[in-house]
């Protein structure tokens, strides 16, 4: 590296802390020390517990459920670190909890999105890093830098180095809005795409309609950026089988796994599903057997690393 890293610290709220851990150990450095509790009516307390004066410091807090809770904690954490005069603050959130309502959909809805995006800078945010937003819009919210960080080139080199590549296999695209994900994907591991063209009826339901591309005879893989309630994939295995896949696997980066997604993803005919570690797998997802993790802590620790060595982000995808 180009400096010293004596001045770069990484602190962590508790939502993600083995996430946290895994990152500061990859970029080389001890986690920073801090006590975050709770009040007796449930309001959150922060303690840093070393000196941030003048220096660059990253926090690292997935805020997937409790989403509230978590994000709240990290505002303190901001808030905290401003006071304390570190020189510049980024906010590391590798899951963007409220990442979907990144536009109107209805009169007077509000765009929640990029209201958590103005918290975030007001309680001393100087940055934002990411990994694989629900949006690429949600950038335009931020007055300060974004990185954006994508899941896809790892999920795809470790399909590639366990499963193979080739026209055996087919990409499938869960909605006609990740097929640029889906194609990221297929082109990694040299194989075709497909599409689903799926009708949302409501916030949280949809229903797969037609399958545009060819999966007979192939094993099909569903590429998706996070799995909520599993509704989307499930549909979609059905609806593949029915058109002549051999197997079927899914690929998501966030494993947000709220309502029924763990008993539909058991009962589904579902081989597998590859997520990350953005967000912590509860343990019944783990005994559920179906779900491998494949983490981007790497990933994260050297954007972290070239941030704060002002080198170019962006040549981590190239």
């Amino acid at each position: 590296m180009s400096q010293t890293i004596n001045n770069l610290k990484i602190f962590s709220g508790n939502s993600n802390l083995g996430f946290a851990q895994k990152v500061a150990e990859s970029a080389g450095i001890p986690l920073g020390r801090c006590s975050i509790g709770r009040f007796a009516d449930g309001e959150v307390q922060v303690e840093i517990h070393e000196s941030v004066r003048g220096a660059d410091v990253f926090v690292i807090q997935s805020t997937c459920p409790p989403t509230n809770q978590n994000y709240m904690e990290l505002f303190i954490i901001l808030d905290a670190l401003k006071r304390a005069s570190a020189r510049s603050i980024t906010a590391v959130l590798p899951y963007y909890g409220y990442a979907r309502q990144d536009r109107k959909v209805a009169p007077r809805a509000p765009i929640s999105a990029k209201c958590v995006a103005t918290l975030l800078e007001a309680s001393g945010s100087d940055r934002l890093v990411s990994v694989d937003l629900h949006s690429s819009q949600i950038q335009g919210f931020f007055d300060g830098p974004v990185d954006h960080l994508f899941a896809i080139p790892t999920l795809a080199r470790h399909w590639r180095e366990t499963m193979g590549h080739g026209e055996d296999f087919c990409v499938v695209s869960p909605d006609a809005g990740g097929v640029e994900r889906a194609r990221a994907f297929a082109k990694r591991i040299e194989a075709p795409i497909a599409i689903i063209d799926k009708r949302r009826t409501s916030p949280n339901e949809a229903k797969a309609i037609h399958l545009i591309g060819d999966v007979k005879g192939k094993t099909a893989i569903l590429v998706d950026d996070m799995i909520d309630t599993a509704g989307t994939l499930t549909q979609a295995v059905d609806s593949l089988l029915q058109n002549g896949a051999k197997k079927v696997f899914a690929v998501a980066t966030h494993p947000v796994l709220s309502g029924p997604a763990l008993t539909r993803l058991k009962e589904s005919k579902m081989e597998r599903v590859w997520v990350t570690d953005t967000i912590p797998l509860s343990e019944a997802a783990v005994e559920m057997g179906k779900l491998e993790v494949v983490s981007v802590a790497d990933v994260v620790a050297e954007a972290i690393r070239r941030i704060y060595t002002h080198d170019s982000v962006s040549s981590l995808f190239n």
